[in-house]
Parts: C-alpha cells; structure tokens; sequence
C-alpha cells in the first residue's frame, strides 16, 4: 500500500507581511482582516500555505518580531476573532496558516522583562540571560553597524543583559523550565485556535541559547516542540529558520522528530552565484551537497525573503560576483552581510528572467515560498532603513495608495513605492490581472502545473551534468513517472545535449515558449532552449 503523503510535502507557500498586504479598516495598517479579504487571489495563485508574520501585541519597533504578549493580537492587525475567522476563511478554501513562533527573544516592554529587571529575587529575572561583566567571547550582534555588542547594560537591573538582536529584544533563557513552560502554552493555545504549523524565528539561534550556549546540546527543544505539536495536532508543522552549513541541517531534522521543514539558505545563496555567473555549476554545485532530509521531512526553497540577502558562508569571490551583479551602489548592502533588494530591481525588471527564477524555483527539491508581491514584480524602496527597504506595501491597484488602504496617505504607516519604475501605477496586481502576458499570469501557469507533477519533492532526483555550462537540469524518478526540467541561466539561446535519459516519449509539460523540437529519450539529444529558458518534460513508465 502506498504511503499516504503528508500536506506539506507538495504545499506552495505564500508568505505576507501581515502590516503591509492589506489595510480591512481604513487605519493606515494592514490586518488580519486585510488578508482574509485577499484569500481567493492568493489561492487563485495555487498557493495551498499561508505564512504570515508576526501580528501578536508589539511595540512594533521591528516589524513585530519585538513581541511583547505572545497570547494576544496587537488592535493594529484586529483582535482574537479576526486571527479565528481568518483562519476557518482559509481553512475553507483549501489553505494552511503557518503563523510564527518567536521565543529566541521578546520585546524589551514584555511584562516578563519588566519584572526581571526590577529585582533580583524576582520570579522572571532567570527568563532572561544576565551578567555581571559580559564574557569577552560571545558571538558577533545579528546586526553589526546598528548594535556593537549582544551585551547591554541595564540600569534598573544593574546587570548586563544579552540579546543577539535588536537591544530592545533580549534574549529568553531556554534552559529555563519556566520559560519552556510558558513556551507550551503559547504552542497549544495558537494550535488550539486552528494554525496548521509555525515557522520558528532564529532556529539555530535558539537551539545554541537552549543548549546553554552550545547547540549540539540544544537540540532537545526542537524534539520538545515537535512532540507537543503532534500531540496537539499530528498534521501540523513546524518550519525553521536555519542557516547553517549543509551537512549541519540533518542535525535540525533528527530522525523526523525535530523539523519538518528546513528554509534552505545554502541553495538560496548559491542560485544567486548562478544568476551573477549566468552558469548553473554553483546551483547544481550547492544542490548536491545537501543532506537528503529523513522520510517525512524536506527543504524550503524561495527567491527572496522578508529580509536581507545573506551572502555568509559561499566565500569573499562568490559574495563579489553576487554584488558586482545585483549591488553596484552601497547603499543597497547591509549588514556587511547581504543585500537589501527585491527580485525585480535586481534583474531590472526583466520580465523573462524573472519567469525563469520561477521556474527554477519550482523546479527544486523542496517547498516553494513566493513572497508577496514577487508575483508581479514588485520593486524595493532604498530609502528606507536596513531590511525595511524589500517591505512595501502590497500593490494591487492604480488606486489611491495603490489599493493598498482607504486612508489618507499621510497616516499610511508605512508608503507605498509612488515613483520611479516599480511605482504602483505602473507594477500592481489588477493590471497583471489584465495581461496575458504578464509575470503573474506565467506564475500562476507555472505553479498550477507542479501541482500536477508530484514527483518534485517527493521523488529521488538527480542533477543531470551537461556540457553546456548556463543549463540546468534535473531529473525527478517517481514510482510511474520521471519528470525532468531545464533552465538556462545565460541571456543566449543554446542546445542542451541530453545523454543518458531514459527511452521512450516525453511529454512536454511547460515552457517559456512554443518549441518545434521534442525529446525522445535513448540517444543524445539536443534540446533547444531560449535565453532565461526553461522547460519540464514527463514520462510515464508504463
């Protein structure tokens, strides 16, 4: 009998900043309301997730991952019933929400810290991390050029307190058994209001400060959040942020008791490596490295994130390659780690690259995450600070705003992209809507059509090599059939010669254009592929 798959394994996820999609009441805000108002175009994009940021009470000092009741929705993105309507509204229409979990930190004006400083004998003061004099090896701050140290004095306390973030968000003390109480809690209460998984914020983080400063012993939370999450609810998941080298991410999957899904910052660095190189060897290079996650568990892939492009780890030479081709101005780096862009401002709006990033992207071993806005090419605002700059407000009309809110646009918190090549006028959702031609419509095709192939993701694949250094292929072998697919990373037409491919017709399931020739399997075979093209092909076994 063959193995029932679980939802995750061929979800498509759609990640929303939940401030920044849609604004329900007018305040200037975007709310819980906003996106459930919006549920039918994300799922009309084949999205069958929901991930959604942080929208519990907040000073909002960092977009909300300053957390200052984990229990309670802030009255900016609405109140307990939206989060629970909004919820059943998705849940009716086929899509799981993945909510996040932030526990490596709170927000400096969470109650818990309030009481910790005030007294040493006070109940919180062993949630946080203290010191007397800081250690003089710790790591660097997640932020260098903004925090110069993880340590930071507080008055009333009279200590030091850590936090490898932001220093309004010190760091909880995992090995506490208070703070992994009050950790279960906050996992059974949002499991009980209907969320199908979380997506932890700083995985490897928190695994290091629950392992009193050494990950190898923190590991134990990832397998105490897992059983609890199963026993609440076995379907749901939890989804990490881990950056780490490749051979370390089977340490975050355990023997599928830890993660259920892993975000792949090692292939996600190394596809833009590709895109500056215009060869696929990094791509493919990175690919094999990776672990092959345990039964039940697997990678999540995307183009961007909600925050910046981290470059650590693939080397000075790979990083130059990476700015030269996407950075030129400094300001568009930050962090002396990444870069602050989105996609589209990158590949300066070119239309058929950035399908064929799709297509790239949906053709990977793993969960695809499209951030919003990607769909329609959305630009970026270096004007604003750090990472706030790929964090716009949604476009999806010429309207007032660009649809994005009713109010007057002086009390938007935050404004849209109003000039310049990615205006709202010009990139938004109602006008993709009206050309067949558009990158939302190739989008939406390309996802549609990997619902229909099951084998990415779940079958056992293989990079396939080829002397034509811009191609990229991959070949999928299901129990009844193979799926292969091709993408050519250089602006210049070439001929794929495919060896070794198994014998019989190929269907030809998706293209960036009509082709004349086909692919029989058996012999060489020269396949034609335009500049940034890409095609899949499937065959049956039988």
């Amino acid at each position: 009998m063959k193995k029932k798959q679980k939802w995750y394994s061929q979800a498509v996820i759609y990640q929303v900043d939940t401030s920044l999609f849609y604004d329900a009441n007018g305040d200037g805000f975007g709310d819980i309301a906003g996106i459930a108002e919006k549920l039918h175009y994300i799922r009309s994009l084949g999205a069958t997730a929901i991930w959604i940021t942080p929208f519990y009470l907040t000073p909002f000092r960092d977009e909300g991952y300053d957390i200052a009741d984990h229990l309670q929705p802030d009255p900016r993105f609405g109140v307990i019933a939206d989060v629970i309507e909004f919820i059943e509204q998705a849940r009716a229409l086929g899509l799981h929400v993945i909510i996040e979990l932030v526990i490596q930190h709170t927000s400096s004006e969470h109650m818990w810290f309030q009481e910790a400083r005030r007294s040493p004998d006070s109940f919180y003061r062993d949630f946080y991390l203290w010191a007397d004099t800081p250690p003089e090896k710790d790591d660097p701050p997640m932020f260098p050029g903004v925090e110069e140290s993880v340590w930071r004095w507080d008055e009333q306390a009279q200590q030091f307190y850590r936090h490898m973030f932001y220093r309004h968000e010190p760091d909880l003390n995992l090995t506490s058994k208070a703070v992994i109480h009050e950790i279960e809690n906050i996992v059974r209460f949002w499991l009980k209001i209907g969320v199908s998984g979380f997506r932890l914020d700083a995985a490897s983080h928190l695994t290091k400060q629950a392992g009193g400063g050494n990950d190898k012993k923190g590991y134990w939370i990832l397998e105490q959040l897992r059983g609890l999450i199963e026993s609440v609810n076995p379907e749901a998941i939890l989804l990490g942020e881990v950056d780490v080298a490749p051979q370390e991410y089977r340490n975050y999957f355990g023997k599928n008791d830890r993660l259920h899904i892993a975000l792949n910052f090692w292939v996600n660095k190394y596809f833009y490596v590709s895109l500056a190189e215009k060869k696929a060897l990094p791509l493919a290079g990175a690919l094999s490295k990776m672990i092959v996650p345990p039964d039940g568990c697997c990678f999540a892939n995307w183009l961007r994130n909600h925050d910046e492009l981290d470059l650590e780890g693939i080397g000075e030479v790979n990083k130059q390659k990476v700015l030269d081709a996407f950075a030129p101005d400094e300001d568009m780096y930050v962090y002396q780690r990444g870069l602050r862009r989105r996609l589209a401002p990158m590949l300066s709006g070119n239309i058929e690259r950035l399908a064929f990033c799709h297509a790239v992207l949906l053709s990977l071993p793993g969960v695809p995450v499209i951030r919003y806005g990607d769909e329609i090419g959305m630009g970026d605002d270096l004007s604003l600070k750090e990472r706030y700059s790929v964090r716009t407000p949604m476009q999806w009309s010429a309207d007032k705003n660009g649809g994005f809110s009713t109010a007057d646009t002086s009390r938007l918190f935050r404004q849209p992209i109003a000039s310049g090549p990615w205006r709202y006028k010009k990139v938004n959702v109602e006008r993709s809507q009206l050309s067949r031609h558009s990158l939302l419509h190739r989008v939406r095709h390309m996802v549609n059509i990997r619902a229909e192939l099951h084998e990415i993701c779940q079958a056992p694949w293989k990079i396939i090599p080829l002397k034509q250094e811009a191609v990229f292929a991959i070949l999928y072998r299901g129990e009844q059939r193979d799926v292969l697919a091709l993408a050519n990373f250089s602006e210049k037409p070439v001929k794929a010669a495919l060896k070794d491919i198994a014998d019989g017709y190929w269907e030809a399931c998706l293209a960036d254009k009509g082709y004349d020739d086909t692919l029989r399997g058996g012999k060489a075979v020269p396949l034609l592929l335009n500049g940034y093209g890409y095609r899949w092909f499937s065959r049956r076994r039988d």
